[in-house]
């Protein structure tokens, strides 16, 4: 059967790199980057829908929730890869935020393109992971248009989970599927057809956007710094150090001293220096305010 993809931005032929091929390569480099540049606009005109999936999301999370990603090809893989960053970077476990990939974890390294099509596989995946009327679903695809990924988004609905849209083509089948539907439109594509690029790029940027956005509201950052990262290699050990300097004054041996007494709890370490609490007050003032450092030492300095 025909598929139509004319309607769609992304598989339209972009007029300003229809000579792509002709030039030198620092002008394709410079047709590449010029139209890389549209994206962060593309992203800023969809803002407001992000901060509602982060506000609704982050408060699922703190229900005993999860954010899931759902995609195939770049999409899903980019879904993987976020997933993936978070355990380290804000000190979550490995369960918070999953990311599902058409194909399972051998479509991250080869190519399962066939498996986009399967709408039921998507939902046989979701059960696998027992997705739940508490998570939040991000559906990815650029087309807007994926069966694998329209299956998952339809079967989130149906078990009561927050459903979330990530495509870069207005009006699509997605969009009506999703809850909260986040449409970056970036335009034909500096290749016919490849995603991977200007649309990617926007899934990326998005994508950074939910999961840090959550844990910021998770009280995981402090002013900008990550307080609850994992210092489980050197350079992780040596950036805690800086950040509990930089957040107390104390000198490089005081904040070594306050980490190692704290297991590298940075926030425990950072709290517990300034405020000059107990250990097991710190842990009660940080239980009381739901992790966050800025209200801890707000209300004890009140």
């Amino acid at each position: 059967m025909q598929m139509d993809l004319g309607g769609l931005i992304t598989e339209q032929r972009n007029p300003d790199t229809m000579q792509i091929d002709r030039v030198s390569t620092m002008e394709m480099l410079r047709m590449i980057n010029r139209e890389d540049r549209k994206v962060a606009d593309a992203v800023g005109k969809v803002l407001e829908p992000i901060a509602l999936a982060v506000d609704l999301a982050a408060e699922r999370i703190r229900g005993g929730g999860r954010l899931i990603y759902c995609g195939t090809g770049t999409s899903g893989r980019l879904g993987v890869l976020d997933a993936s960053e978070c355990p380290p970077t804000y000190g979550v476990g490995a369960d918070m935020v999953v990311g599902v990939i058409a194909g399972g974890p051998q479509a991250i390294f080869c190519a399962q393109e066939g498996a986009e099509d399967n709408e039921a596989l998507c939902v046989e995946d979701l059960k696998k992971i027992q997705l739940n009327a508490a998570d939040t679903l991000v559906g990815i695809a650029a087309s807007g248009r994926t069966p694998y990924v329209i299956g998952g988004l339809r079967y989130g609905r149906e078990v009561g989970a927050l459903t979330v849209s990530v495509s870069c083509n207005p009006g699509s089948e997605m969009e009506r599927m999703a809850e909260i539907s986040v449409t970056p439109v970036v335009g034909p594509e500096a290749v016919t057809g490849s995603t991977r690029m200007k649309s990617g790029t926007a899934q990326k940027m998005i994508l950074n956007m939910l999961s840090t956005g959550i844990m910021i509201r998770l009280g995981k950052v402090y002013e900008n710094l990550m307080i609850d990262l994992q210092a489980n290699n050197h350079k992780l050990e040596e950036r805690a150090r800086h950040i509990v300097m930089e957040t107390t004054g104390v000198d490089y041996e005081k904040a070594c001293a306050a980490l190692e007494e704290h297991c590298y709890d940075v926030k425990l370490s950072i709290l517990c220096l300034l405020t000059g609490i107990s250990t097991v007050d710190a842990l009660g003032l940080i239980a009381k305010n739901n992790g966050n450092l800025a209200a801890c030492i707000a209300q004890f300095r009140n």
